[in-house]
């Protein structure tokens, strides 16, 4: 059976819980990581020597890389829908997974370690307000691509639109000023009607 390493509330575990929770497949799921720990004991290290979450072990196949992982499932199991076949189709969905991790990711760490992670009384208000500012900027790129489909990748939801999905609620949750965006603000909502999607993503922020 497919195990999966990494505590529920980690964004890059998430990715891997959602897929499995579309694909109806199976799996255990040990908490590391955070207040768990573990990443950096030996046995965690022989499987990955990054010390960082998630960790999956199909069947003796040890792979790392929340991405990488959500393409190795898609691919194993032939979810067409979700993992486009068609080159094209399936060049967006890695371009807007690559852009989580390069754009929307850094974008949203220093807002989401200011309002979850830090006390009240020890926030840089003022950093946060720019943090704010400048991941809008970043999410009105993403409201542009989207003027002419209805996900990431096209007409259908396909993994691409996870790592973003995921960026995405803490966005629209975070105490923060927000710009109108209303294609982002319709397609984020289209996400928030899909059952995997509030049993993993939706729960609070921790």
């Amino acid at each position: 059976m497919l195990k999966i390493y990494g505590r529920s509330d980690s964004s890059n575990v998430q990715k891997v819980m959602w897929l499995c929770a579309e694909l109806g497949l199976q799996y255990e799921r040990e908490d590391v990581g955070g207040k768990f720990g573990k990443t950096k004991e030996p046995w965690y290290l022989k499987l990955n020597p990054n010390s960082l979450i998630p960790t999956i072990d199909d069947d003796g196949f040890v792979l790392w890389e929340s991405n990488a992982i959500l393409r190795y499932l898609g691919a194993k199991h032939r979810s067409h829908t979700m993992w486009p076949a068609e080159p094209k189709a399936k060049a967006e969905a890695d371009r807007w997974m690559d852009w989580q991790v390069s754009t929307a990711g850094p974008a949203m760490t220093p807002l989401f370690m200011g309002y979850v992670r830090t006390p009240p009384e020890k926030r840089d208000t003022a950093a946060l307000e720019a943090a704010a500012v400048k991941a809008g900027e970043v999410w009105r790129i993403l409201d542009a691509h989207l003027t002419d489909r209805g996900y990431v990748a096209g007409s259908t939801f396909t993994i691409g639109d996870m790592p973003v999905g995921i960026q995405a609620y803490r966005w629209f949750n975070l105490p923060i000023k927000r710009p109108d965006l209303p294609r982002l603000s319709e397609w984020y909502t289209k996400l928030t009607k899909r059952p995997a999607y509030r049993q993993v993503v939706m729960i609070p922020m921790i």
